[in-house]
């Protein structure tokens, strides 16, 4: 055997697969154990084989464990045959008994190969190394190699991308799928379901951007990545990435609500006096919040000031609008917030997203009242807002793929042609009508004006005689 080629062999493929090199050396064990069975093996041998790269030396031996039972269950195994398998259920044990030839053997039976041998031991007998394999175990050889390098290939990107869950990943958009968008990670191919992408937000392939890996999930054929764009945890990794303070502890991001793809609101608090928040936070003339921003598409940030007194944290989550007065219950957790007239409209926001993004923020209930210029208080109907809003209207509206907002356009552009069709055929066929019309008139005064032409004929000549005759 050329030892230096299969040495070489073995660091390639640990290179090219990402694998350890003892998985690849356990991978080509077991690949020889299988080809050794196939040729030479019992179907009762558990054959283990140790096959060193370094001198080329192959050990081959047959291992077992050695079990006892009492003497009406080897009964039993005896009327069944010590080469079969054995299983009885016993009502005093909650696992059934169970004797496998391949990996047990019967005390009794390990004595005669070994005096001293007890029950819980390991049996080993060493069997004897073939000179060559033949074609069919060789093939089988093969298959088992490229099997396992494949499992030990998925259970290593497997491990790699567990580890990164909850983590930013940078990927380029592969193409298309029922599900959702493929996003190339590198060294796994990711999904991005239509539910975890931005309204609005194309994906065209070929485009880099950042996602927030959700879950890795095994299956067969390999780890399912889940990456998401909508995920409020993007958010709170992009601002641990971009803001030094809060990556080093200083500020801390004491809650989040999102709208993915239209608002955001998220609590800072510092742990030091001498560090502003929100100033660390937007930055010098707002460079730190606006990468945070061209990151996300456009999406709006609105950056609150955490406060332990709910009062105060409720007040500040309802910026940009100004509160005139605030009322709270601490045991339903429901507050009751008065606005001037003119701050009504930004304390609801657009379709009430304000209100609902601070209720979700804060996780208390919020009622708005409107207080007019003579001092009366009118409660709004869209002025109460619950933290559970947030999730409903996010569940309603599941970013579907953005593509997806064409198909009504086709839709109306097919219909647009259908009519014009429509109108051309109507239009030919007025002109049809009229032409056969006409056609049919023509038919009908042939004959008058052919009478008219005689007539006429015959009052020239009576014209001609009179002439004549006057003469």
């Amino acid at each position: 055997m050329d030892l230096q080629t299969i040495q070489q062999a073995i660091k390639q493929i640990a290179a090219e697969k990402g694998l350890a090199e003892e998985a690849i050396a356990e991978t080509i064990n077991s690949a020889l154990a299988a080809a050794y069975r196939k040729d030479f093996g019992d179907k009762n041998q558990n054959i283990i084989l140790e096959f060193e790269p370094k001198d080329g030396k192959m050990k081959v031996y047959d291992k077992k464990a050695v079990v006892d039972f009492p003497q009406e269950i080897i009964d039993e195994i005896d009327e069944n045959g010590r080469d079969k398998k054995f299983v009885k259920e016993i009502e005093s044990q909650e696992e059934p008994l169970k004797f496998n030839p391949k990996t047990d053997i019967l005390l009794e039976d390990a004595k005669k190969i070994k005096k001293n041998i007890k029950v819980g031991d390991e049996l080993v007998v060493p069997l004897e190394v073939p000179e060559d394999f033949g074609r069919m175990a060789a093939q089988t050889a093969k298959q088992v190699i490229v099997q396992k390098i494949r499992e030990a290939e998925r259970e290593t990107l497997f491990n790699e991308y567990k580890d990164k869950e909850g983590q930013l990943v940078i990927g380029v958009i592969q193409r298309r799928d029922p599900r959702g968008f493929l996003v190339d990670l590198g060294k796994a191919a990711a999904l991005l379901p239509f539910e975890e992408q931005i309204k609005h937000e194309r994906y065209n392939p070929g485009d880099r951007m950042k996602f927030y890996l959700v879950s890795v999930e095994q299956t067969i054929k390999g780890p399912e990545i889940i990456v998401s764009r909508a995920s409020a945890g993007m958010i709170r990794k992009l601002f641990e990435t971009e803001i030094p303070e809060i990556a080093s502890g200083a500020i801390d991001i004491m809650g989040l609500a999102r709208e993915a793809g239209s608002r955001s609101k998220i609590a800072v608090k510092s742990n030091q006096e001498n560090i502003d928040p929100i100033g660390s936070c937007v930055g010098q003339r707002g460079a730190r919040i606006q990468t945070i921003i061209n990151e996300l598409g456009g999406e709006k940030i609105d950056i609150i000031e955490y406060n332990e007194e709910p009062a105060k944290f409720i007040t500040n989550s309802l910026s940009p609008a100004n509160v005139a007065a605030i009322e709270i219950n601490e045991e339903d957790k429901t507050a009751i917030v008065t606005v001037n007239e003119d701050q009504l409209s930004l304390a609801i926001g657009k379709e009430g997203q304000n209100v609902r993004l601070a209720a979700k923020l804060t996780g208390w209930k919020i009622n708005i009242l409107k207080e007019t210029a003579s001092g009366e208080k009118e409660k709004v109907e869209m002025g109460e807002a619950k933290p559970e809003d947030l999730e409903e209207k996010s569940e309603s509206k599941e970013a579907e793929p953005a593509q997806t907002e064409e198909e009504p356009k086709t839709t109306s552009k097919k219909q647009a042609k259908t009519e014009s069709a429509k109108k051309e055929t109507k239009k030919k066929t007025k002109k049809t009508e009229k032409k056969s019309a006409k056609k049919e008139a023509k038919e009908k005064n042939q004959p008058k004006a052919e009478k008219v032409t005689k007539k006429a004929k015959s009052a020239k000549k009576t014209d001609k005689s009179d002439k004549k005759t006057k003469k």
